[in-house]
């Protein structure tokens, strides 16, 4: 007699748990809005992306800051403002670099080849490092009196949803890089309230 055959169904597939269903409502999200605004002139995306983008954000104060840094500019109001704002971008460098490397979350896969990667973190999405750098600039520059303040956050959230709409990033992305930019402009801020109360060269 045939022993007995006892018949096992495969095992259901894993249901995904609360971060992949985030995750895939997000993608499904951003997709829509990707598609919903292709409309929108390409040139118009670009410009913005160009004007967050860091190989402009961080040399230029950098230079600016070692320029007023200069004894003939010794005692210029501008000094401390740049230092903080580098400060603030350096900081946003390291974490954006280093939560991207972490999460290794993949860009979306419609993102067009046409944008330029400068280190192996650009390569994934989260969070958007634009995004940050706009949202630490505009608060940072805002907490420091520049006007109009509506200007500097209007810039900020463009640049953010451009990313979105040019498939570069989820939403997901760019919302926890402007919180993360609004973070890294309260420690900024923090530093130069430090600086300006232990430093000899700062005129605050």
């Amino acid at each position: 007699m045939a022993p007995a055959t006892t018949t096992t169904s495969p095992p259901a597939p894993a249901k995904p748990g609360l971060l992949g269903g985030v995750a895939g409502l997000d993608a499904a999200v951003s997709l829509r809005l990707h598609a919903l605004f292709l409309p929108v002139p390409r040139l118009l995306l670009k410009a913005l992306e160009v004007a967050g983008d860091g190989r402009i954000w961080l040399p230029v104060p950098i230079s600016l800051l070692l320029l007023s840094a200069s004894p003939a500019n010794a005692s210029s109001a501008v000094s401390p403002l740049l230092a903080g704002l580098v400060a603030g971008l350096v900081i946003d460098l390291a974490l954006v670099g280093l939560v991207k490397v972490a999460v290794r979350r993949p860009r979306p896969a419609y993102n067009a080849k046409d944008m330029y990667v400068a280190v192996a973190a650009d390569h994934w999405s989260f969070p958007s490092g634009h995004s940050s750098r706009a949202f630490l600039v505009a608060a940072f520059l805002a907490a420091g009196g520049f006007h109009p303040r509506e200007a500097l956050f209007l810039w900020a959230a463009a640049t953010s949803a451009s990313r979105v709409l040019l498939g570069r990033h989820y939403v997901l992305d760019v919302v926890a890089g402007a919180l993360l930019g609004v973070f890294e402009a309260w420690l900024s801020n923090l530093f130069l309230r430090f600086m300006c109360d232990q430093s000899t060269f700062l005129v605050c």
